[in-house]
Parts: structure tokens; C-alpha cells; sequence
């Protein structure tokens, strides 16, 4: 595990044999956050923490082509109980994501600092980073989700559901749209049981690198 300073460099993920945590230290600026997630990079510490760069032995990833839809999912998605939308609503799923406690939390911290829902906020105004909006017939906002495009990968960050099923529902609309757009894979980051129902299995470093390399290019319109 390598301690950063200001210059805006990592270590090579492949030099990170046997562990998941890459690096500690750095900034969340625009130009450090690309470069990472370009080499499949990612922030994830508890606020309080020093910032710690992630990137697992094992990725959890998806073609959107391949999302698993039950058949209690499809008939809430054919009932119309609710509906999604696009970046419209960036503030509002960033911050209600900033609530949901990730695998590994401490439970009296949150994972999202300010820093961090600022750092993303600029990634979204550079279109980079994108929401996905789910709202019920009230046209309340009852899930939803963010991340990160680079390329042709959607880089998952965090989704939240205040309503039953809204956040897969809100996944699968995604992965639709993606799919639709020539986007070729939705990075999970890691393992949770959530991702497990939806499809996603498990993919080498090695692998997912040479999947950005060969794929990292202008991302295409969301």
C-alpha cells in the first residue's frame, strides 16, 4: 500500500499482488479521481478516514445485456408504479446515497463526505458522473442511483431505496439504457448480495483492466 502525495500519480494496480486496497492518501480533485477511474481506481473510505484507493483482486461486473429480471420485477416494471428518469435529480440521490451504510462501515460513520459529494458534483457537471432517478406516482423520489462513465463502463458508486424494489427497479431501467447506448459493462466494484440477484459475477483485475484499456475512449452520450 503506497502513501500519496501531490503529484498526481498510483501505482500500478497489477504491483498490488495480494490485496485490494491500493493506496492511501492524495486529493479527490477532478484530475486525480479520472486518472484513477480509468485505471479502475476508486475512492472508498469512512469520513473521518484518511482517503484510501481501491482496487479489488476481483471485480463484481455485469453487461447490461445480461441484468436479471425476476418475474416479481417484471410485473412491478409492467404495473407503472413507478418511473425513472435521468440526471435530473443528481443532488438529491447523491446525498440520500450518503446515508446508506456499505459493506464494511463502521456504523456511526457515513462513507460520503462533503468532499466527496462535492468531488462528484463536479464530475457530473463535466459529464462524467450520472444519475438514475426513481420516482412513484406521487412523483416522489423513492430510490435511485450514481456512478461514474468512463468509456464504454458504467463504474456503480452507491444506490438507495426508500420504497420496495425502487432501486432495482431504477438498475434494471439502467442497464436497459445502457445497453441500448453500446455501453459494454457496469462495474459493481465489489461483492454484495443485491448485485449477486441482479446478475453480476465476478471478474479478474487483470481482466478488467485490459477491459478499460481497450475501451477507454470518449464516453458515450448517456
Amino acid at each position: 500500500m503506497i502513501l500519496l502525495n501531490s503529484s498526481i500519480v498510483f501505482p500500478h494496480p497489477e504491483s498490488n499482488h495480494d490485496h485490494d486496497v491500493l493506496a492511501v492518501g492524495g486529493d479527490l480533485s477532478i484530475e486525480r479521481l479520472l486518472l484513477a477511474y480509468h485505471y479502475g481506481i476508486f475512492p472508498w473510505f469512512a469520513e473521518g478516514d484518511p482517503i484510501m484507493w481501491w482496487s479489488p483482486r476481483e471485480r463484481y461486473v455485469l453487461p447490461p445485456s445480461e441484468v436479471k429480471v425476476s418475474k416479481s420485477m417484471r410485473n412491478i416494471i409492467n404495473r407503472g408504479i413507478y418511473r425513472y428518469t435521468f440526471d435530473t435529480a443528481f443532488v438529491d440521490v447523491i446525498k440520500a446515497c450518503s446515508y446508506v451504510k456499505r459493506q464494511g462501515q463502521p456504523e456511526d460513520r457515513g462513507w460520503l463526505s462533503e468532499d466527496m459529494i462535492d468531488a462528484y458534483l463536479s464530475l457530473h457537471e463535466l459529464g462524467y458522473a450520472h444519475s438514475v432517478e426513481v420516482w412513484n406516482q406521487e412523483d416522489k423520489l423513492v430510490g435511485g442511483l450514481y456512478g461514474v462513465t468512463i468509456g464504454k463502463c458504467f463504474i456503480g458508486e452507491s444506490m438507495f431505496s426508500k420504497a420496495s424494489n425502487a432501486s432495482k427497479f431504477g438498475f434494471i431501467s439502467l442497464c436497459q439504457h445502457l445497453d441500448k447506448q453500446g455501453l459494454q459493462l457496469v462495474d459493481g466494484q465489489i461483492h454484495n448480495d443485491h448485485l449477486e440477484s441482479l446478475g453480476f459475477d465476478f471478474m479478474d483485475r487483470s481482466d478488467f483492466m485490459a477491459f478499460m484499456r481497450s475501451n477507454v475512449m470518449e464516453s458515450l452520450t448517456f
